[in-house]
């Protein structure tokens, strides 16, 4: 997937076209990666948000990006892990295919993701690593349009488990 970077990073920080939020179903900012997204932001992408009604999980929605150095982001609800028999895979590679496609349709052609679900939502890492770079992949195969896909670690050991996971997936 040669279109796929993994970093160690501040996804606030990039210089994209779209970024990804982990964010919860009132897409009204809180903690971890939608916190810092809303924070970084400020109050426009808040009330933009406001007047979206709330996003399903496995869904995506789109703003402008405001203070961000993205011109957009693209807020998708992962699911709440609770043992992976609840359908959890399915709904986690929907928040990957749905940002991808509404990426697509708005000719985003860089965009960056956060780790979904592995925060508060409790899904396991390495289970959430596989079935993003499914979803990455099988998105790739079928789009030349898109460049560049970032996926952003919070921290080091994230990074690096992300990268084994490539390096076995790839």
């Amino acid at each position: 997937m040669e279109r796929v970077e993994i970093i160690e990073g501040d996804i606030t920080a990039l210089a994209l076209d779209a970024i990804v939020n982990a964010a919860n179903e009132s897409l009204l900012g809180g903690g971890g990666v939608d916190g810092a997204i809303h924070r970084a932001a400020g109050r426009g992408l808040l009330e933009e948000c406001r007047a979206l009604g709330g996003c399903a999980t496995g869904e995506a929605k789109l703003t402008g990006g405001y203070n961000l150095p993205a011109r957009f982001v693209i807020h998708t609800v992962g699911p709440v892990y609770a043992d992976g028999k609840r359908g959890e895979a399915r709904l986690l590679a929907a928040c990957y295919a749905n940002s991808l496609k509404l990426a697509r349709e708005h000719g985003i052609k860089t965009i960056a993701f956060p780790c979904i679900s592995t925060g508060v939502y409790g899904y396991p890492f390495e289970a959430a690593c596989k079935v993003a770079l499914g979803a990455i992949g099988d998105f790739l195969l079928r789009d030349e349009r898109m460049e560049k896909i970032v996926l952003v670690c919070f921290g080091a050991a994230d990074y690096a488990l992300y990268k084994a996971v490539l390096e076995r997936y790839a």
